[in-house]
């Protein structure tokens, strides 16, 4: 669809002809990864044989974080010429606040859930919000330095971070793509190698790694600004399909081993000690791997060009993935409440269906909504 009288925005893309199309494409993908998301969130949720994480070694974590990169390559240096680097730089900042100001309003959203279902004493493990009820002062300090987070929340710290960061990164882009692509990879190794990591309260590390994840990142931007037109010989090339396809039903079969032990006898010694162990925290090369496969694999199955009628399934993807934000912090919400109704109330396979049904209806009205919100918000002036 074409778009007039407006910015690009994140998910946008340029025609020859100089038209703005979005490319629903990226919101499908994101909408989605939302759904797995909330499902995996939820403890023992037999629907997560749906999602990507039992069938190989990456997840959707990996889909959020190069579409990332990629989005904000086309928004901040798709705009950059005609805005300028001052205003480029607050647009990027401005969304890391905007994510950093998620991530807080979450926090004590989810702070306050924890407390009215189990008082501060039940629940507090499994979420790790403990630290509020015993030491509100030290946590809010650390939360505030982004040094701490309650579980599934940790993706926002590292998203804030890799946004502070994309101005430095566009502007060696601009520089040199081939460079910062290598520099990236050099920090990569270092993580691989040595173990780099930023600190996290009260010990530990982060979860996202930053200085693992913006390589991904840093692949997705990359991509966005010379990869399409470079790679492009090298992506239609039947034997790299060939090989993608190969590594993809290599790493399903070792997921598969995971939970059926028959399997896991038909590896060879050799084998397991070259990819263990697979740290999701430091994005494991064989995760990384396995993402790109998988990425190719989809942008060979669905093309650019691809226009195809947008069916009610897939028109709710794209609300979800034009809200990702917005909707995250509410999967996140709703994961806990499921988690709390499969302890309290029943457990079984019925209930599991339904809490997932119910929270994925949710999250589709709430992103429905803010859509239409969205079109209907005309800014007045700012008398303050």
């Amino acid at each position: 669809m074409s778009v007039a009288h407006r910015e690009p925005s994140t998910a946008d893309r340029v025609s020859e002809t100089g038209k703005v199309h979005r490319d629903l494409r990226l919101d499908a993908c994101r909408g989605l990864a939302l759904w797995f998301i909330f499902i995996d969130h939820v403890p023992d949720n037999s629907l997560a044989w749906l999602t990507l994480r039992n069938y190989g070694f990456s997840d959707t974590s990996e889909v959020f974080v190069f579409i990332s990169g990629y989005t904000c390559m086309l928004a901040y240096g798709g705009a950059l010429p005609t805005q300028g680097w001052a205003t480029t730089v607050v647009r990027a900042l401005r969304r890391a606040w905007e994510i950093y100001a998620a991530f807080l309003v979450l926090l004590l959203a989810y702070a306050a859930l924890v407390w009215a279902v189990g008082g501060g004493t039940r629940f507090v493990d499994e979420t790790n919000t403990g630290f509020f009820f015993r030491e509100p002062g030290p946590t809010l300090l650390h939360v505030a330095m982004l040094q701490f987070a309650p579980v599934n929340t940790d993706i926002l710290l590292t998203f804030a971070i890799l946004h502070i960061c994309f101005p430095i990164v566009l502007f060696a882009m601009m520089s040199s793509a081939t460079l910062t692509l290598a520099l990236s990879f050099v920090v990569y190794m270092m993580v691989q190698l040595f173990s780099w990591q930023v600190p996290a309260w009260p010990s530990g590390e982060l979860y996202f790694n930053p200085f693992a994840w913006q390589f991904l990142f840093v692949i997705g931007a990359w991509y966005g600004f010379v990869g399409t037109r470079s790679l492009r010989p090298i992506l239609d090339s039947r034997t790299l399909l060939v090989a993608a396809l190969a590594y993809l039903a290599f790493s399903l079969f070792m997921a598969l081993s995971w939970e059926f032990k028959v399997l896991e006898s038909l590896i060879p010694s050799a084998v397991s000690g070259l990819i263990y162990p697979i740290y999701k925290s430091h994005l494991a090369p064989v995760r990384l791997l396995h993402f790109l496969a998988l990425a190719l694999v989809v942008s060979r199955l669905a093309p650019p060009e691809w226009r195809g009628p947008i069916r009610p399934l897939m028109t709710a993807m794209i609300r979800c993935g034009e809200n990702s934000l917005s909707i995250y912090c509410l999967g996140v919400l709703l994961a806990f409440l499921g988690q709390v109704i499969l302890t309290d109330v029943a457990s079984g396979f019925a209930m599991q269906c339904a809490i997932s049904v119910v929270g994925i209806a949710m999250m589709i009205a709430v992103a429905t909504l803010l859509t239409w919100e969205s079109q209907l918000d005309r800014r007045g002036p700012r008398l303050f």
